[in-house]
């Protein structure tokens, strides 16, 4: 089938102002105004008007660039507009995602611009892997808009929980990139055989990969593709890249330093490439008093939504990411005795919205660019400043240097990534520290750690909740089971003794002063000097991290 497709000019298209200028319901501009949206992204300029013409259209835009606003804001209007007329509730709006997480995060938004019409629109996240039946009444109330990953809705059709064959108008595709990635692509030829022959269809995608290509021959007809030529990550000027130069026994020392120094500030993320890395690290880290919580495919899809709203509610500053995924070390032999459960429905590099994420730290470099770009773009979104900082061991410098090969390209520069000079020897005391420290996470340990993060889920799990009141006595036998082989904390770790700091930080972390009696002016002098220290770092937040070498 060939496809007539239209390309949009954007120089020549009227930007509106602010959203009253699309003409959407009040209701939903005083949604769009509580969430604090003052003008819509440009993406969502040139598509929320052509959806609610009802175009077919393919969204492609970088990550942050507010896509899921662009295609769920027309949604309701649409189905506002509609309930005016129809009185009849009936299933209208489809959003598919590929991961359980971006299905969460569709949800939320989609909830928090119908916070005025929610009685007039409803929305269910039918993606938790929980039992069919129980989800059956979910559906039988006829919602107005179902997210879903594109397993579980063919799971739900084959069992005729949900019919979509005379009610759908608008079919979404998030992040449809990944449809194939992820091994969907029988699922999504198998559910298109669910839906009427006539719907609105809207794809959204990072990238026009082939796979791409072939879902939009599947599911568009005469698309109005909306291409914003535009890099895949932020400019340099807002998003800064820097390499630090660490082999695998000094990675750990390093980063040490640099929290413990706090030359690092703000919320960060700090991507490994195995689960099992995740889990030492995070251990690694608790000895010295540094909190984390971690985020990978294997734990339940309720522990990784809730470690992605903790870290971006700000109980924890840094998230620890496992992007096993799409990367597989390669010294790495799997034996039939791994096995460990994987969800194929977790997505943790792409597109999970991590907010206000100042920096990414590539403990473990990516091993394709793509992997780097989806990283890296967890910070810089939308205005906001970032900083995407990688550890390169020797053997990681040949990707290393492709990636950035690749990068200067796109963004026609002739260097992209920054050299961020640390002298390892001037925190030599950081390095005798982390050494044990790294030592003391063994792979008992490791194990041990996941056990009993495993142990609490079934503790915490609703489903279990009646058996352990009917019978308490196993839920003591789990909760005094024997102690685990974890890694001994040792309080004294936690501080940072003033000998080990480099004297040219002494200053920064105020150690070294001697105390006097206050002094009114002295004081109010020191404090504006700390103020503008802190608002520079603001607008970099890495502006501190190199230790400078002078005495």
């Amino acid at each position: 089938m060939s496809i007539n497709e239209m390309e949009l000019d954007e120089e020549n298209e009227v930007k509106p102002k602010n959203f009253h200028e699309l003409e959407l319901d009040d209701r939903l501009l005083k949604a769009i105004a509580k969430l604090g949206w003052i003008e819509p992204t440009l993406i969502q300029e040139k598509a929320i008007p052509l959806i609610l013409e009802g175009k077919d259209i393919l969204i492609r835009a970088r990550t942050g660039s507010g896509k899921t606003a662009a295609f769920a804001i027309p949604l309701i209007q649409k189905i506002l507009v509609n309930k005016r007329t129809q009185k009849k509730q009936q299933i209208k709006g489809l959003i598919v995602a590929p991961s359980k997480e971006l299905c969460k995060q569709i949800y939320d938004v989609v909830m928090f611009l119908t916070i005025k019409c929610y009685r007039e629109v409803r929305v269910i996240d039918i993606s938790p892997q929980t039992d069919l039946n129980a989800q059956k009444p979910l559906l039988n109330e006829m919602p107005d808009i179902i997210v879903v990953t594109p397993g579980r809705l063919l799971q739900h059709l084959k069992a005729g929980n949900v019919m979509l064959k005379h009610s759908l108008e608008t079919l979404i595709i998030d992040e449809a990139d990944l449809l194939f990635s992820f091994g969907y692509e029988n699922e999504i030829k198998a559910v298109l055989t669910y839906l009427p022959t006539a719907y609105q269809a809207i794809l959204a995608s990072a990238t026009l990969s082939e796979d791409v290509k072939d879902l939009k021959k599947l599911i568009l007809h005469n698309p109005a593709i909306l291409k914003l030529e535009e890099p895949p990550l932020a400019p340099p000027t807002q998003l800064a890249h820097y390499t630090l130069a660490a082999e695998e026994t000094d990675k750990a020392a390093i980063l040490y330093a640099l929290l413990k120094l706090h030359l690092i500030r703000g919320k960060t993320i700090i991507f490994v490439n195995t689960v099992d890395r995740c889990y030492k690290l995070k251990l690694f880290l608790e000895q010295f008093g540094i909190p984390t919580c971690i985020l990978n495919s294997e734990l339940p899809a309720t522990s990784r939504c809730r470690a992605v709203s903790q870290f971006n509610s700000g109980t924890y500053d840094i998230i620890i990411a496992s992007d096993e995924k799409a990367l597989e070390e390669p010294h790495v032999i799997k034996t039939k005795k791994d096995k460990r459960r994987k969800d194929k429905e977790s997505g943790v590099a792409r597109g999970i919205d991590f907010q206000f994420v100042s920096n990414v730290i590539n403990f473990d470099f990516p091993l394709d660019i793509n992997s780097y770009i989806h990283r890296a773009g967890r910070t810089a979104r939308g205005k906001n400043q970032g900083t995407a900082l990688s550890f390169v061991a020797i053997r990681e410098r040949p990707m290393m240097e492709k990636v950035e090969e690749q990068l200067k390209c796109t963004y026609n520069c002739e260097s992209l990534f920054k050299t961020y000079l640390f002298k390892l020897e001037e925190v030599e005391g950081f390095r005798y520290r982390a050494k044990d420290g790294w030592k003391a996470v063994t792979r008992i340990a490791v194990r041990e750690a996941r056990l009993k993060e495993i142990r609490q889920e079934v503790i915490n799990c609703e489903k279990l909740k009646s058996y352990f009141e009917d019978n308490p006595r196993d839920l003591q036998s789990l909760r005094q089971d024997k102690a685990l082989h974890t890694v001994k904390l040792q309080p004294h770790l936690k501080d940072v003794p003033e000998y080990i700091v480099p004297p040219t930080l002494k200053g920064i972390m105020g150690i070294g002063k001697r105390k006097r009696k206050f002094d009114r002016d002295a004081a109010s002098s020191g404090a504006t000097a700390v103020k503008s220290r802190h608002q520079a770092r603001a607008s970099n937040p890495l502006i501190s991290l190199q230790i400078s070498t002078k005495k």
